[in-house]
């Protein structure tokens, strides 16, 4: 980096007055080189403007400031002595959700002919920050706050199903919901009067049995009854098999709900 903070301010000050608008720079437009990083974080391309701020510490920067939340970093451009970086910067109090959709207004390198630079910011980089801030705005308008997800409701049924070390997937008949009953029978599982249990047998795929439980589960939840997996307690059997939520891209553990309750 060579340009000296003289050079930076002069070629500054002089962009400034040939930019369109009301465009200047403050007399503390220096940023000390400890803020640099703050700047870095704002600068809405992450390009080499902000590649610079941050590899280059100690070179001077200066900031720009237009009308309503504009903002305009300026600092030599590396290993080119006669060219400058031009960024804009994201309006500060903004949050993180207020950008989304919002495409970037990306910065440019200049010469360091002033009246050639201000036309080529004015040109390639003005209209896009201008109509990136105006969507910013617009979205801290209309949404201010984050758009949290919804915890699911309460339930006041829930059903438990149990992974048995058989490959078996069933539950107690005392403990079905009874509006859950056609649900299940509906969803290939079997009443078994010995056991008596609803079971879905070990005979079906762990594929099949994935895609039964999923319907189930979708069925169950949309009838406002809370789904539960639990594993069967532990015998002296041999090991279980692997669960078929599994293929459905998660694995239950005890006292954990199912996805498809969320």
């Amino acid at each position: 980096m060579t340009a000296s903070r003289t050079d930076l301010y002069a070629f500054a000050t002089a962009l400034a007055r040939h930019l369109p608008g009301q465009w200047y720079r403050k007399y503390e437009g220096f940023p000390a080189p400890q803020d640099h990083r703050p700047v870095a974080d704002r600068v809405w391309d992450c390009g080499p403007a902000h590649s610079a701020l941050l590899d280059f510490p100690d070179a001077p920067v200066a900031l720009l400031h237009g009308r309503d939340d504009e903002q305009l970093c300026v600092t030599e451009r590396p290993r080119y002595p006669h060219q400058y970086l031009i960024a804009p910067l994201e309006p500060e109090g903004s949050k993180p959700h207020h950008f989304h959709h919002v495409d970037e207004p990306n910065g440019i390198a200049v010469p360091d002919d002033p009246l050639r630079a201000a036309a080529a910011v004015a040109r390639r980089v003005l209209p896009r920050y201008h109509r990136a801030l105006e969507a910013v705005h617009h979205n801290a308008r209309v949404q201010p706050e984050p758009p949290h997800r919804p915890a699911a409701p309460e339930v006041a049924e829930t059903l438990t199903l149990v992974w048995y070390p058989d490959g078996v997937v069933g539950a107690p008949y005392r403990s079905v919901p009874e509006d859950a009953r056609m649900v299940l029978y509906g969803c290939r599982f079997q009443y078994s009067p010995h056991e008596v249990a609803f079971v879905l047998p070990a005979s079906y795929s762990t594929s099949d049995r994935a895609l039964l439980i999923q319907s189930a589960v979708r069925l169950l939840t949309a009838q406002g009854i809370g789904v539960n997996f639990r594993h069967a307690a532990p015998t002296s059997a041999g090991p279980t098999s692997r669960p078929p939520t599994a293929a459905l891209g998660t694995r239950p553990t005890a006292g954990t709900p199912s996805s498809a309750r969320r």
